[in-house]
């Protein structure tokens, strides 16, 4: 014969056997969200790895075309400085060659 304590205990036991099946369910339900975060994570990294090896490749080209450009400015400087000093002694060479003309003519002139 069961006794009301019997019964008592039986379903405070089948209530604990109730909530212990919800709490396996909220566990199970968590493990998936946790494993599809994790899924979302491998895949996020892995995009942020091939993207910061881009960004690595992408930065050093960029680099080399600063310091292609800055070498190119520096001879194109250096060009234009050495045109100018050649105009210069040009322009100083020819004076110099006509005020020679210009002497000999003369002199020719007084020895005539």
């Amino acid at each position: 014969m069961k006794t009301l304590r019997d019964v008592f205990k039986r379903q405070g036991l089948e209530e604990m056997k109730l909530r212990r099946t919800e709490l396996q369910a909220e566990i199970e339900s968590q493990e998936e969200e946790k494993n599809y975060l994790q899924r979302e994570i491998e895949k996020l990294s892995y995009k942020l790895t091939r993207l910061n090896d881009s960004l690595t490749k992408r930065i050093a080209v960029r680099n080399e075309y600063d310091r292609t450009i800055a070498d190119t400015e520096t001879a194109y400087i250096k060009i234009l400085e050495s045109s100018q000093l050649l105009l210069n002694m040009i322009k100083r060479e020819a004076t110099n060659l006509d005020q020679t003309l210009l002497k000999t003519n003369m002199d020719k002139q007084q020895s005539q």
